[in-house]
């Protein structure tokens, strides 16, 4: 069933931090390793990233996992994170690469504030998204637009605020299984705190896959490097991102 549903679909490479409109099915950790604004350092050990299963044709579900966070500051804290639980993927139309080679797909994802004091947003968080797709040849582009809801009655909307968030990734092939990309991260805040900011990162990077390593199961690693380009004082300067994944 899983290798029939994927046979409907683009055979494109997961970005670095774009989440694929593809149904996919593998086991993924991530690292991260920011620069703050104060030049103080955070590693994110997970970051967020789990489980990726195809239950039924047309449908995902990603079962993440907490991630360990380490932040270099006075005093430094090493905790764990708010928990982004679930994410469900419906693929509402797609076509693989001898039949238009595109795809369209709705997400929603959920986040539950369970990490330490230091690292939790104080809020339930839903995230509905719309992803999409196209490929020409060995190039491909993809994309994603969703917008983050707060829940709560501890005024969590109002110190949240409900970001709209924009990624998008240009990717090519090379060699079968090297994949070069680049990707834009943006993130508005119409309301809230931090109404009318922008932040926005360009993550360069380069994947490698998939090797087989026995049947179904085989092995992608890649690596990139994300810095802020927008004007407003970010989140962290920059980012080296590390990924491996298992495909099964």
């Amino acid at each position: 069933m899983v290798s029939h549903t994927q046979a409907e679909q683009p055979h494109w490479m997961t970005p670095l931090v774009t989440v694929t409109p593809r149904l996919e099915q593998e086991f993924r950790y991530d690292q991260y390793f920011e620069t703050l604004p104060s030049d103080k350092s955070l590693n994110n050990y997970g970051a967020g990233k789990g489980l990726e299963l195809i239950p039924s044709e047309n449908t995902e579900v990603i079962l993440g996992m907490p991630p360990y966070i380490e932040r270099n500051t006075k005093p430094a804290v090493d905790a764990f994170g708010d928990w982004p639980a679930f994410l469900f993927k419906y693929r509402l139309l797609s076509a693989n690469e001898q039949n238009g080679n595109y795809i369209v797909t709705a997400f929603l994802q959920t986040g539950l504030p369970t990490g330490a004091a230091a690292f939790t947003t104080n809020a339930y968080v839903v995230q509905p998204t719309i992803a999409f797709g196209k490929g020409w040849g060995i190039f491909d582009f993809q994309m994603t637009l969703s917008q983050q809801y707060p829940l709560g009655s501890n005024g969590a909307e109002t110190k949240f605020g409900k970001p709209v968030l924009w990624n998008t990734t240009l990717q090519l092939l090379g060699w079968d299984v090297m994949w070069p990309e680049v990707e834009l991260n943006e993130t508005w805040w119409p309301d809230g705190p931090l109404e009318g900011k922008i932040q926005t990162y360009v993550t360069p990077g380069v994947i490698f896959g998939r090797f087989p390593i026995y049947g179904r199961l085989k092995l992608v690693v890649g690596a990139g490097y994300q810095f802020a380009v927008s004007p407003e004082s970010p989140a962290f300067k920059n980012n080296v991102v590390l990924t491996m994944r298992t495909p099964f």
